[in-house]
């Protein structure tokens, strides 16, 4: 499915099926392709059967890279369609398990807000908060949806503002303030029959939904391809020919920084970085029926990664490791570049 694909012109079962596909063909992506084929079963009505691909996951021999993550959408899914008692079992077990990733704490208490289990909702808000932004600096990213939602919550329970609201007020950036945002209030705005009541309220769910597309959409129309160094040494002698597309290993990484931040300067959204190996590269020039030596494959190659959910947002977050794996922060390496 193409980024700019509108959401009412998708055929979400058969976009299921053709994730499905492509998983069984990259059983080293399944994890993130069967996420995203349940996602559009969810979409399309069909829950049970997006239990079933979280059931394959977590019943998989491979370990999964985010198995808190599959098992939170699972106990989602499962109360959407009136399996209560189990999601709730499961969204304790994540509860429990503390996963050091926001993700499945944002998806477990958004669950139990949308179900009216304010007060569980807040506290479970309130762990991954405590556990995930105790003395760290600036939150990074992932964790604003704790924030937002923790505070949306407080203002449906009527609570004063804390630290952490305050934290929240601070990290975010939309011209609608957040108090603003999750007034309570508004949901009786929307059954008024003034124009500039309604109209006030259309602007703060443009906003909203701002927020969250910003929040959720990662789609990568640009990634650069990133050969690490030991990598790009056995392609090189493998394939001499590609040697006039990388003439060392410190050019290829200041040139992928380079295009980066022109194509962000022109701009271009949603920028991302996909690692290739030589095995993979390989594999993929047999399917497309092409010498891996034709530097021509190499664009198609990452934009494959790509849709096989292999990309990494460029530039990496405040604090977060350069993408080109030095072990040094973004900003002491690519990103300290003039």
């Amino acid at each position: 499915m193409r980024p700019d694909t509108p959401a009412e012109n998708v055929d979400h079962t058969a976009e299921a099926a053709r994730l499905e596909r492509t998983a069984g063909l990259y059983p080293e992506d399944a994890e993130a392709l069967l996420l995203r084929a349940a996602a559009h079963l969810e979409l399309a009505g069909d829950r049970p059967t997006a239990t079933k691909l979280y059931d394959r996951l977590l019943s998989s021999p491979e370990a999964l890279d985010h198995p808190h993550l599959v098992r939170a959408l699972k106990a989602s899914n499962l109360w959407e369609y009136g399996h209560e008692a189990e999601a709730r079992a499961i969204i304790d077990g994540v509860r429990t398990a503390a996963p050091r990733d926001p993700a499945p704490w944002v998806i477990v208490a958004e669950a139990l807000e949308s179900h009216d289990e304010l007060e569980a909702a807040h506290d479970t808000f309130t762990e991954a908060v405590r556990l995930l932004l105790t003395d760290v600096p600036r939150p990074p990213q992932p964790t604003h949806p704790l924030l937002f939602g923790r505070h949306r919550v407080r203002r449906m329970l009527g609570r004063s503002h804390d630290e952490w609201d305050a934290l929240a007020d601070t990290v975010h950036s939309l011209p609608v303030s957040l108090d603003e945002l999750h007034d309570p209030k508004r949901v009786w705005s929307l059954g008024s029959e003034n124009p500039a009541e309604l109209e006030a309220e259309i602007l703060r769910l443009r906003a909203e939904l701002g927020a969250y597309r910003e929040a959720l959409s990662r789609p990568f129309p640009v990634a650069m391809l990133h050969w690490p160094a030991t990598e790009l040494t056995e392609l090189l002698q493998a394939y001499p020919s590609l040697a006039e597309e990388y003439p060392s290993h410190e050019e290829h990484l200041a040139s992928t920084e380079r295009a980066l931040r022109e194509l962000a300067a022109s701009g271009t959204p949603n920028l991302g970085i996909v690692t290739g190996t030589v095995p993979s590269y390989e594999a993929f020039a047999a399917s497309e029926g092409s010498s891996p030596g034709d530097p021509t494959l190499l664009p198609q190659y990452a934009t494959t990664l790509a849709a096989r959910g292999r990309a990494v947002a460029w530039p990496p977050q405040e604090g977060a490791g350069c993408w080109c794996g030095s072990g040094l922060g973004y900003g002491e390496c690519h990103g300290g570049v003039a």
